[in-house]
């Protein structure tokens, strides 16, 4: 497995398995409608490529494992390392806590004039809500999600499957949940759908 696995990333890092490598493999096995994988291997080498073009992309690949990943690997140093696992751990951290600062308590609570705080893990895992906001006796959620969330045909399931843990917790809480939808814009999130402050300014009340 580990031997497969860095095969793996290789092939994919300098891209061996493209369409201009070894073909519309998916459209060619459709066509040809194989019972058989001998089948599948007979029809391949006759119509795409031949046999000696897989042998000659697994010489390549073998070079640049033997070669290049061999070189990098061994420049890699112990402080890289270190400072990588810190950098991971403490920088990308609070860079993304930033953005979410940036997009949620900077202008929200801007807009709103009202506090906005981070969910608890409870909260996020069972009725995805990743903010919320207290108002009397009752919450208000939020969901952060990035722009075309919701049209994006692979997670409509997942977005219905939201929708009803979002009924639970304003079943369970008084107030709704609200998506608010992030875009990249000038090397920051902003909010996209802004027409959602007004609202959660009359959800407030």
């Amino acid at each position: 497995m580990p031997k497969e696995w860095i095969i793996n990333q290789a092939n994919m890092r300098w891209g061996l398995n493209k369409k201009n490598r070894v073909g519309a493999v998916s459209e060619e096995i459709r066509r040809c409608a194989p019972k058989s994988v001998e089948e599948w291997k007979i029809y391949y080498f006759q119509n795409v490529y031949p046999e000696v073009h897989l042998e000659s992309l697994g010489r390549t690949l073998y070079v640049k494992i033997s070669e290049v990943c061999r070189a990098e690997i061994e420049s890699v140093t112990e402080e890289d390392c270190i400072d990588f696992v810190k950098t991971l751990v403490i920088s990308r951290t609070y860079d993304g806590y930033q953005s979410e600062i940036q997009t949620i308590y900077g202008q929200l609570q801007q807009a709103l004039g009202v506090p906005v705080e981070p969910a608890p893990d409870e909260w996020d895992r069972g009725y995805n809500v990743d903010f919320f906001i207290k108002v009397k006796d009752k919450y208000i959620g939020l969901q952060i999600k990035p722009a075309g969330y919701a049209y994006i045909p692979q997670i409509i399931n997942e977005f219905e499957f939201q929708k009803r843990t979002h009924e639970k917790f304003t079943e369970k809480y008084g107030g709704k949940v609200f998506y608010i939808i992030s875009i990249a814009q000038d090397k920051k999130k902003v909010i996209y759908n802004l027409e959602v402050i007004e609202e959660i300014r009359k959800e407030i009340g």
